[in-house]
């Protein structure tokens, strides 16, 4: 498995921040009215405005929904390739990196040690003789 398949789990988390962020942003617009003052005219075209937000957010909404069920099967995936993992401490640096998307620093200290560079070598000659493993074989 590669560094972009690896990924893919926090890049879809960064996608779902994302919309969620848009949903309450447009949500947010959506119910922000001002008071209405007899005696003036009437604006029109306030409730298309408003059945405009809705109708996006719904769609947001949906997007939404896929793509945390697309992160539930990554994260599935993710997890069934690092428990096929032999190494122990294989499976504990490539969890910290990829499931709980910490720092090389943090993943060193967690593992008890002081330099960040243990885990990410470590990490970098897995994964290339895990390429190398896969390539002989196809």
């Amino acid at each position: 498995m590669t560094k972009e398949q690896l990924s893919q789990l926090h890049y879809l988390n960064m996608e779902i921040v994302q919309l969620q962020e848009r949903i309450l942003e447009l949500e947010c617009r959506a119910t922000s009215t001002t008071k209405y003052i007899t005696g003036l005219p009437r604006i029109e075209g306030v409730v298309d405005k408003l059945v405009d937000y809705v109708v996006e957010i719904a769609d947001l909404k949906s997007l939404l929904d896929i793509k945390i069920k697309s992160c539930f099967y990554e994260l599935n995936r993710l997890e069934r390739y690092i428990q096929s993992v032999e190494d122990s401490e294989m499976r504990i640096i490539l969890s910290l990196r990829y499931i709980n998307w910490l720092s090389w620093q943090q993943i060193a200290f967690s593992m008890g040690e002081n330099d960040e560079s243990y885990p990410r070598k470590k990490h970098n000659r897995f994964l290339k003789l895990a390429e190398n493993a896969e390539s002989n074989v196809l």
